[in-house]
């Protein structure tokens, strides 16, 4: 066997595609009519009876060609060509010299009588020559065979496309829609996120990196009797590093890696799925050790039988059965780990939560403060930022964000630095950053008249009066008048970040959040709409004190939250009518009593209101030094302080 010189471990090999051929053909057709004589590259113009006799008289004509005894195609000569009134004929679509036909004759009438006329002019000189000859008209049965043509190459770019574009083995048959959608990052793929790469989550990172060491040393934990663990799932909200951190066991377990989406096994065709299952796990085993990783299972191990009300045969459910079939079919040792995400944790089939299949849940939570501090840090390294930028500060501008926010945070700052052409980014920007984030965008040009101005800034200067007299409410960071995406103003507070939330926190941050109507009432004795995202805010605040965390003393200790998430399922209350009502009355009285303790501390402190709101309207955006200048020092300590100092 002669030996290959091609150094190249992968040559690019020219192939040559069908979508070629089915082109080639149809030019092959176009071809083999213009040369047969069914067309010219031009619009041929028909002449009739007696524009034929004309031509043919003046001696215009150079040959005549007849064909099938029917259908005639006149050529014209210099002196044909040279005259006016057959300008349009003398040249084609390109505006160049048409070689001819220049005119057809659709029906030349008895052929016999024809024959005579032209041999006439011919012997007259008037005619140079003619031809009687057979046609095939190639035109009409490309028409013809044109739809027939075009379902079927319609239906092959179909089968094509369903079965992965010929990609997969055996030409790409429409028999492989079967096979498993799953990417694979084998060992020697450049995967470059590390455990190093993923800021923060120290809990998930310490339970998926013993994943890891099960599949690089598993005698280490067989030997002593113990099984690997089959399968892991990450549960927590969006954009905190679920992915990422999968991402991260491909880059260190150095072993073959399958990755596919939940949605990926659904297919319109019955028995896709659960097919695409099977070939998934038969890749996986043969490439054992290996990790396979399903995001968003959700897609297809939602609990069986809960949105099925047909009652008819569920592809999904199918898909789901074959999964838990396949996890639970493993060996001690195939040295096969599933590692799953998902933000919904609760509508999982019970079944695929059990132990064996996904023997740990790995709860993915959002960053604290320091770990918003070590995830600014690896997304700051690629900016061109200041010197000396305090990421502890940054970090304590963010509370409730997700890794993925602050990631968005660091680009948005690094666009509006480029915006401003400034050559690094500050602090500034990446303030600005937050408040585009969490309101929206600037809306500076929007008209506001000066009573609906002032509404609007004794509505804002109520937040801040309340919160910045209450214990227990979120410190101020700044109060600002210009409307911002769909708000006319905001107020931006930093607040504590508690484990647990106690009765007189909530009742105070209540308090505040109704402070914007109460001060409305206080000053101009009527109240507006202005405060819709308030009342929206501290109903569901109320709701949740009574039906949820069973802070309520009418009701008692009493919650009707269902952890299991199966409750959304049901129509009807988990609770009476008469129940309904003493809720419905306790949420009104609650929110009733926060807005007149919020009425009667603005009372209290109506000309510093006035005065607040006055400095509001001047500056546009106010901050906690001009508070301290009307209020003085606040009188509670500011307990994210402490944080970084313990």
């Amino acid at each position: 066997m002669a030996k290959d010189n091609n150094t190249n471990p992968n040559p690019k090999k020219f192939r040559l595609s069908p979508w070629w051929i089915y082109g080639g053909l149809i030019l092959f057709f176009f071809i083999l009519n213009w040369a047969s004589g069914g067309s010219s590259w031009g619009e041929t113009s028909k002449a009739s009876a007696s524009d034929f006799n004309k031509l043919l008289e003046k001696g215009q004509i150079d040959k005549v060609v007849v064909y099938n005894k029917n259908e005639a195609e006149i050529f014209l000569n210099k002196t044909g060509l040279a005259d006016p009134a057959n300008k349009k004929v003398t040249k084609d679509i390109f505006d160049k010299p048409n070689p001819g036909p220049h005119y057809i004759l659709d029906n030349i009438g008895n052929d016999e009588l024809f024959q005579k006329k032209l041999e006439t002019a011919q012997l007259e000189g008037k005619l140079k020559d003619y031809n009687f000859l057979p046609k095939s008209n190639w035109s009409e049965i490309f028409i013809a065979l044109l739809p027939i043509l075009i379902i079927i190459g319609i239906w092959l770019f179909i089968m094509r496309r369903m079965s992965g574009g010929g990609a997969a083995g055996g030409g790409g048959q429409i028999f492989n829609i079967g096979k498993s959608k799953a990417k694979l990052f084998d060992e020697k793929t450049d995967v470059k996120v590390t455990f190093k790469d993923v800021a923060g989550l120290e809990g998930a990172k310490e339970e998926v990196q013993e994943i890891v060491e099960f599949l690089k040393n598993p005698e280490k934990y067989t030997n002593l009797g113990g099984k690997i663990p089959k399968g892991a799932l990450l549960v927590g909200p969006p954009g905190t590093g679920k992915t990422l951190l999968a991402k991260a066991v491909a880059g260190e377990a150095k072993v073959p890696f399958f990755s596919l989406s939940g949605s990926d096994f659904v297919e319109m065709f019955v028995g896709v799925g659960a097919s695409r299952v099977r070939d998934l796990f038969k890749q996986a085993k043969e490439k054992s050790p290996a990790i396979i990783f399903i995001d968003e299972i959700d897609a297809v191990g939602r609990a069986r039988g809960k949105n099925n009300m047909s009652g008819s045969n569920d592809e999904r459910e199918n898909t789901l059965n074959q999964l838990l079939t396949e996890m639970d079919g493993f060996g001690t040792n195939t040295n096969v780990i599933v590692l799953a995400a998902t933000n919904r944790a609760d509508v999982l089939d019970k079944a695929l939560m059990r132990a064996g299949r996904f023997d740990r849940q790995i709860y993915v939570d959002l960053p604290d403060i320091r770990e918003r501090k070590e995830i600014f840090e690896v997304h700051l390294a690629p900016l061109k930022k200041v010197e000396g930028l305090d990421t502890d500060f940054l970090a304590k501008q963010t509370p409730g964000f997700s890794g993925a926010d602050i990631a968005n945070v660091c680009n948005e700052a690094a666009l509006i630095a480029a915006r401003k052409d400034k050559k690094a980014v500050d602090k500034q920007d990446f303030l600005d950053a937050v408040d585009r984030i969490i309101g929206g965008l600037e809306k500076k040009n929007k008209i506001i008249t000066p009573e609906e101005k002032r509404a609007i800034a004794i509505h804002e200067a109520g937040h801040a009066t309340v919160s910045w007299m209450l214990e227990h409410a979120a410190p101020l960071i700044k109060v600002t008048i210009v409307p911002r995406g769909q708000s006319l103003g905001a107020a931006w507070y930093l607040p504590e970040e508690r484990q647990i939330v106690r009765t007189d926190q909530m009742l105070d941050e209540m308090c505040a959040t109704m402070g914007g109507r109460a001060a409305e009432k206080v000053t101009f004795n009527r109240i507006s709409t202005g405060a819709l995202s308030d009342l929206e805010k501290v109903t569901k605040q109320a709701r949740a004190m009574i039906t949820v965390y069973g802070l309520n003393d009418k009701l008692g200790n009493v919650t009707y939250y269902d952890s299991s998430g199966q409750g959304e399922y049901n129509f009807s209350k988990p609770y009476s009518e008469d129940t309904a009502k003493i809720i419905d009355k306790e949420i009104s009285d609650l929110i009733e009593g926060q807005y007149q303790r919020a009425i009667q501390i603005l009372e209290e402190n109506k000309d510093k209101l006035n005065q607040l709101a006055d400095i509001l309207i001047e500056k546009e955006v106010i901050f906690k030094d001009d508070l301290e200048t009307i209020f003085g020092k606040r009188a509670f300590g500011e307990a994210v302080e402490e944080v970084f100092e313990e």
